[in-house]
């Protein structure tokens, strides 16, 4: 994929450099939906003089270019998914873990809300919050 993220950059006029691979790279090899700060800190041991601003800056440019989504689940901050089709998360309460839930089709939803609103709906995301299977394990062997 490096390749394909290679040249986005570059025909979009973006400098391709060691530290923007790697925060790509990062969120395309992981599951867990990181913030800004999660990821600064799994890359600052390879990349020690790169900063904060550089994984934020770098993320603002990868979601131009359609390689990254925002998510918004309710935190201090936001969350990334190199994931970029259209899916529904669900973070737990609990750990404040994130996941993807595939395989859950909302277009009738999207159409439904469009016909009841008369809005030509562009985008969506849905968030669902609970406990996760292994907070709740947790949690029944503390009661």
């Amino acid at each position: 994929m490096d390749i394909c993220v290679t040249t986005l950059l570059r025909d979009k006029g973006f400098k391709v450099t060691p530290q923007r691979l790697a925060i790509y790279n990062a969120l395309a090899a992981t599951k867990s939906h990181p913030s800004a700060e999660m990821i600064y800190n799994d890359l600052q041991p390879y990349y020690p003089t790169m900063s904060l601003a550089t994984v934020y800056k770098t993320i603002e440019i990868l979601k131009e270019l359609d390689l990254v989504q925002v998510l918004n689940v309710g935190e201090d901050s936001f969350r990334y998914d190199a994931d970029t089709t259209n899916h529904p998360h669900v973070r737990c309460m609990c750990c404040g873990r994130v996941e993807d839930l595939q395989g859950i089709d909302s277009s009738d939803f999207i159409s439904r809300v469009s016909a009841h609103t008369d809005y030509a709906i562009q985008g969506q995301q849905f968030y669902f919050y609970g406990t996760c299977p292994a907070c709740q394990k947790t949690s029944a062997v503390v009661s």
